[in-house]
């Protein structure tokens, strides 16, 4: 099958209006919810009003239809602006999942209340204390009893709870030692966040070095209509990776956001910082590391989208999607330490917006995959070499 791979310079209109929209929040307003450790909500609110947060959701259910190259262009513009889309990324991808392994019920139930506004799906619960990214050894028990499941257990790293409506839970239906693969036995559950908070959830912030709303959740038999299944149960795994592949694709596209916007900002002040009676640009010590820094951006941005043509095109994507975070990842964070070198001592000074965008980006050298375990998927699933771990 021949798949059409777009570039930078299509999708000029989509672009426009998603670059209208975030000139009405500036530097000044996300330093502000930045110093105050606030939730950006006048700007969550502007892109669900305006059916950005919608983009994937079909034309039947109130949605755009549109795909997801589409949401990583939405994704990759807000963090050029100088925004970060981390606050709201969580409802393009958690989409993914329900879009594709959600019932006709779930979707005529959900998709037109989170299309209009009315709901927020931003929230996923995978990974947990004592495991990690090993993800199929999670403990978090999920029992079925009668027409209801009964969940325990606890997850950590959990983000925008706290700004969900809805969240997806990932717990384990069958235990590990009854089952013949170590992915199999893990189900996947659309939970109403209200409900849970007082029937058996709580919830407990995590302060981190970036202003991202995350927690610790714990399960105390909490039940969950049995209805509320996403996909088949015991093949939860597959379900969930749906939508964790859609991840690393938006999460490269604001990574080349993030790329794009170290690049021009250092560029930018390189031709007009004089020292030495000269523009530090013309130096290169300092022109190479943001030139280099470019090409990076450009040339993780092919992957990128690479791996979203293949999403839309319903062809396995898992492996560029993953090289695509991974590229991203590095030449955002390397554009990064650029534009802060660029800077030299204003480059730490919160006015001038390097130093919160550093902080942001340093997140995906770890987040939502490491690195590391990207280099190791790839190592084994795509060269054939043994597994690493």
């Amino acid at each position: 099958m021949t798949i059409s791979i777009p570039s930078a310079t299509d999708h000029v209109e989509l672009r426009d209006a998603m670059r209208a929209l975030c000139a009405e929040f500036d530097g000044a307003y996300w330093q502000g919810i930045d110093e105050a450790r606030g939730y950006p909500e006048d700007f969550a609110h502007a892109l669900t009003k305006a059916g950005w947060l919608a983009a994937l959701i079909p034309e039947e259910y109130g949605g755009s239809g549109l795909g997801l190259v589409e949401a990583s262009i939405i994704m990759e513009e807000i963090n050029r602006s100088g925004g970060n889309s981390g606050a709201v990324h969580g409802q393009m991808y958690n989409m993914s999942t329900l879009l594709r392994a959600g019932s006709d019920a779930q979707k005529q139930k959900y998709l037109p209340q989170i299309a209009a506004g009315e709901l927020r799906l931003q929230s996923m619960a995978v990974t947990e204390p004592s495991t990690g990214s090993d993800t199929t050894k999670l403990k978090t028990r999920a029992v079925k009893k009668g027409d209801t499941y009964i969940i325990n257990g606890q997850k950590v790293w959990t983000s925008r709870l706290q700004h969900s409506d809805l969240m997806l839970v990932l717990a384990r239906t069958t235990p590990l030692d009854e089952v013949k693969k170590k992915s199999d036995g893990l189900s996947v559950f659309l939970v109403n966040v209200e409900h849970a908070l007082k029937n058996g959830m709580r919830v407990q912030p995590i302060r981190n070095m970036v202003n991202h709303e995350t927690n610790t959740v714990f399960f105390d038999d909490l039940e969950v209509p049995a209805e509320n299944l996403v996909g088949i149960e015991g093949k939860g795994f597959k379900t969930i990776l749906e939508g964790l592949n859609a991840e690393r694709v938006l999460i490269a596209a604001e990574c080349i956001g993030d790329g794009r916007w170290f690049v021009e900002k250092a560029s930018r002040y390189a031709g007009e910082r004089v020292v030495f009676d000269r523009p530090i640009g013309q130096n290169q010590g300092i022109q190479f590391p943001i030139a280099k820094a470019h090409i990076d951006v450009e040339a993780a941005d092919l992957m990128r989208f690479k791996a979203a043509a293949l999403h839309d095109a319903h062809e396995p994507f898992g492996a560029e999607a993953n090289m695509a975070k991974l590229l991203a990842a590095d030449a955002s964070f390397a554009a990064a330490n650029a534009c802060i070198q660029t800077h030299g001592g204003f480059g730490f000074a919160v006015e001038y917006d390097v130093e919160r965008k550093f902080r942001e980006t340093r997140l995906y050298q770890v987040a939502p995959i490491s690195t590391n375990l990207i280099l190791a998927y790839i190592g084994e699933h795509v060269l054939g070499m043994p597994r690493s771990y």
